[in-house]
C-alpha cells in the first residue's frame, strides 16, 4: 500500500471528527473521499497533509510512519479549492517554488517547470500572472505545482468546487489523465456523487467521522452496505415492507421475491429510479404497483418522474427519451409500474 490509515482519532474538545478511520489506498490508485459537509473528509485529508495530527492512530505512507512528521517532509502534494497560488510570482515562479524550497539545481528547476507546463497546457503562459489567468487556468497552475517535484501522494481537497459545470466536467477528465499519464497515487476529496463516479478507481463513503463503505463505484451504486450509503450515494427509494418465508411485502406493490436466506421480519429494500419501467413491459413484471404521477422533470435524454402509488409510498422512476417515442406521462396521469425482482437490493438493518 502506498497509503495506509490506521485507527485515526482527531478531536475538536468534546467533538471527534475522525472516530477511528482505517483506510488503504494502493500504489497509483485513484481514490476519492465522498462524503457530506461536516463528514470528516477534509479532517482526513489534512491528517493525511499533515496539517492535523491526530489523537490517535498511525499515518504510513510508502510504509513509513509519518503520523508526527511535518508536510513538507511527507512528500505530498495538494491542490485546494481556492488555488492557494501566490499572487505576486509569475505562473513559472509559482510552480518552480517547491523545487526551490527542496534546493534542486537551477538546472533541474528549469526543465521541471517545463515539463509541468508542458504537462497541463500552459507552455505560453509562463510568465502570466495569476490574476491574468481563468479560474479554469488557475487551477492546472496548482496541479502542476502539485506535481513538478515527483510527490509519493497528490492530494485533492474538492479542487472543482469554484467552477462551472462545464468547465467542471472537462477538468475532471484532465486531471485523470494527468493522473493515469504518472501513475500517481491521488487522494481525492468531493462531496459531488457524479463526480466521484465518473473519476474513481475506488470510493470511500464518509458520515459523522467514520468510512461507512469502501469499495469500486459500481458496487457502491448497486449494492450499499448501510442505508446511508444508499441514500447518499445517487438518487433512490428505500421502500420499507416486511419479509416472511422467501418473500416481502411492500405497500403499493404486494409480494416480493426475496432470497431464501433472507431472514423474516423488517426489511428495506433499494431500487435505484432507472429500474422502475413504464409502458407495454410491465405486464411481464412480476411486481407491479398503479399510481398518479406528482410530477415529471425532463433532463434532456431522460424524463424523471415522481409517482404516488395507490396504498403506498411516492417514488421515483427514471425513463429515458427517445425522439420518436412518445412524450413521457404528465403530471395528474394516472400509469403501472414495475421492476423485476433481481433489480432490488437488501440494505442491511445496522
Amino acid at each position: 500500500m502506498q497509503l495506509s490509515v490506521q485507527g485515526i482519532v482527531r478531536r475538536f474538545g468534546p467533538v471527534a471528527a475522525l472516530g477511528g478511520v482505517d483506510l488503504d489506498v494502493a500504489e497509483g490508485e485513484f481514490l476519492t473521499i465522498l462524503g457530506p459537509s461536516g463528514s470528516g473528509k477534509t479532517t482526513l485529508l489534512k491528517t493525511i497533509a499533515g496539517f492535523e495530527i491526530p489523537d490517535e492512530g498511525t499515518v504510513l505512507v510508502g510504509g513509513e510512519d509519518v503520523t508526527l512528521a511535518p508536510p513538507r517532509r511527507r512528500d505530498v502534494g495538494m491542490v485546494f479549492q481556492n488555488y492557494a497560488l501566490f499572487p505576486h510570482m509569475t505562473v513559472a515562479q509559482n510552480i518552480a517554488f517547491p523545487l526551490e524550497m527542496r534546493r534542486r539545481p537551477r538546472e533541474e528547476i528549469t526543465r521541471r517547470v517545463e515539463e509541468a507546463l508542458r504537462l497541463v497546457e500552459l507552455q505560453a503562459f509562463g510568465q502570466r500572472l495569476p490574476r491574468q489567468l481563468s479560474g479554469g487556468q488557475q487551477q492546472r497552475v496548482a496541479l502542476a505545482r502539485a506535481v513538478v517535484f515527483g510527490p509519493r501522494l497528490l492530494l485533492l481537497d474538492e479542487p472543482f468546487g469554484a467552477l462551472d459545470r462545464k468547465l467542471r466536467e472537462s477538468l475532471q477528465l484532465e486531471v485523470r489523465r494527468l493522473q493515469r499519464n504518472l501513475r500517481l497515487t491521488t487522494i481525492f476529496i468531493t462531496h459531488d456523487q457524479e463526480e466521484a463516479l465518473i473519476m474513481s478507481d475506488r470510493i470511500a463513503v464518509m458520515d459523522k467521522g467514520r468510512i461507512e463503505q469502501v469499495g469500486f463505484p459500481g458496487d457502491l451504486y448497486a449494492r450499499p452496505a448501510t442505508r446511508f450509503v444508499a441514500d447518499f450515494l445517487g438518487e433512490s427509494n428505500l421502500l420499507e415492507g416486511t419479509a416472511k418465508g422467501g418473500g416481502a411485502e411492500l405497500p403499493g406493490f404486494g409480494r416480493v421475491p426475496l432470497p431464501s436466506t433472507q431472514p423474516d421480519g423488517p426489511v428495506t429494500l433499494l431500487l435505484r429510479p432507472e429500474a422502475l419501467r413504464l409502458g407495454e413491459e410491465v405486464e411481464a413484471l412480476p411486481c407491479r404497483a398503479r399510481g398518479t404521477v406528482i410530477d415529471t422533470v425532463f433532463l434532456g435524454l431522460s424524463a424523471k418522474l415522481r409517482l404516488r402509488l395507490e396504498g403506498g409510498p411516492v417514488v421515483l422512476a427514471r425513463i429515458p427519451l427517445r425522439p420518436s417515442a412518445p412524450p413521457p406521462p404528465a403530471e395528474g396521469d394516472s400509469v403501472t409500474v414495475g421492476f423485476s425482482a433481481e433489480d432490488v437490493h437488501v440494505v442491511p438493518r445496522t
